[in-house]
């Protein structure tokens, strides 16, 4: 089984609402694009600090974290964000990790978009009869 990378871009949510208010350009909007892991392990969206820096969204609460080694430790989580995965999008806060560190999509992320991971070919898909846009249970 291999790793899956996709495309990812986040935006500054508040940036996004001013653009909706006619305070602010499109071409202001802060975002980022990178290449992400997704891992199927993690609860949360996790970016890197530099990311989040250029972003420039807050810092709004604090959380454990159990690390893949067992580690504990305290990370910042920072928002709010979209994030972009193809034609869909949604709303996302975020771990701070150290920068130059991998960003990585979790589960949140893909629950949020309506995708599931097919760790078998690498990629990401809409739950089966939902191409066109994402179908939330209520």
């Amino acid at each position: 089984m291999g790793e899956i990378v996709i495309n990812v871009e986040v935006q500054n949510a508040v940036d996004r609402e001013m653009v909706t208010r006619g305070d602010l350009r499109e071409i202001e909007v802060r975002r980022a694009a990178f290449d992400a892991v997704v891992d199927t392990g993690a609860l949360m969206l996790a970016l890197p600090e530099d990311v989040v820096d250029r972003l420039g969204v807050s810092i709004v609460d604090h959380e454990t974290v159990t690390y893949a080694d067992g580690r504990r430790g305290d990370l910042p989580i920072a928002g709010p964000m979209t994030i972009h995965i193809g034609d869909r999008w949604t709303f996302a806060s975020c771990l701070v990790i150290p920068a130059g560190a991998d960003p990585l999509v979790g589960q949140l992320v893909l629950e949020g978009l309506d995708l599931i991971a097919d760790c078998r070919n690498q990629t990401l898909a809409p739950r089966l009869g939902t191409a066109d846009m994402p179908v939330f249970r209520l």
